[in-house]
């Protein structure tokens, strides 16, 4: 008998990675299109091609990965970029606590403590819109295409060099954003509550970019009052009934 549910188990989780293997394929290709930049640009900041890959496979994160390369190359001090890191990807806390409720509360440490490693925005997004219990196999299906994506991209990146176009450079740069509206519409789609709060969230966002009074406020921390501030108002307004996932 535990052979039986053991090889189903085992059935199951293959095919979660399977799934996540294949609904990462966008995430990694819009990843790889971004990178391109950052290696680039690490090549310019002084980075050899090691250094800019050993950075984008164990950071993830685009917009620390721009800040930190920004105070590389002005010869920062350690603490300082520590700091601006943690302040800037502080939103992954947030988004860490959001899952944690889609999966077994029975889900071993060593699985939290991975998937935790490999959340971003896009992940995240994918990840919350997946339909009952969040497996951990299928998080790591999106992170088996999506970090190699992300790493080689900034590997051709630096090879690259300054060989492109600047038009084609600038093109580059703007991939992340047409990424991130691919995960948030479909959801908004026949949903006014969810279209309301994301029009809402744009809307608070240049708020906070334009005004002179949140200029000496950082982007990480700007991203943390908004999503407290806009998921907040929401939860409360608009309280979601509990779902049980089987």
């Amino acid at each position: 008998m535990k052979d039986i549910i053991g090889g189903e188990k085992l059935s199951t989780n293959l095919r979660e990675w399977r799934r996540g293997l294949k609904n990462g394929i966008p995430i990694a290709l819009g990843y790889f299109a971004v990178s391109f930049t950052f290696g680039i640009l690490a090549k310019q900041a002084g980075l050899n091609p090691f250094e800019a890959v050993f950075m984008s496979a164990t950071n993830l994160t685009s917009a620390g990965q721009f800040a930190g390369l920004t105070l590389i190359a002005s010869s920062a001090a350690i603490i300082e970029i520590v700091l601006s890191q943690l302040i800037i990807n502080s939103r992954y806390f947030l988004m860490s606590f959001a899952l944690s409720q889609k999966i077994d509360a029975k889900t071993p440490f060593s699985h939290r403590f991975i998937m935790a490693f490999g959340i971003t925005d896009e992940i995240f997004g994918v990840s919350s819109a997946s339909s009952g219990k969040l497996n951990p196999y299928y998080v790591y299906g999106l992170m088996s295409v999506a970090i190699p994506g992300w790493a080689l991209g900034t590997l051709f990146g630096v090879i690259s060099g300054n060989i492109l176009p600047p038009r084609l450079i600038s093109a580059l740069s703007i991939a992340l954003f047409g990424m991130l509206l691919a995960v948030i519409i479909p959801p908004a789609k026949g949903n006014k509550t969810l279209t309301g709060l994301i029009i809402t969230s744009m809307v608070l966002s240049l708020i906070f970019s334009e005004l002179q009074v949140f200029q000496e406020i950082s982007s990480g921390l700007k991203i943390i009052i908004l999503t407290i501030l806009v998921a907040g108002v929401a939860a409360f307004v608009f309280p979601v009934k509990e779902h049980t996932y089987e």
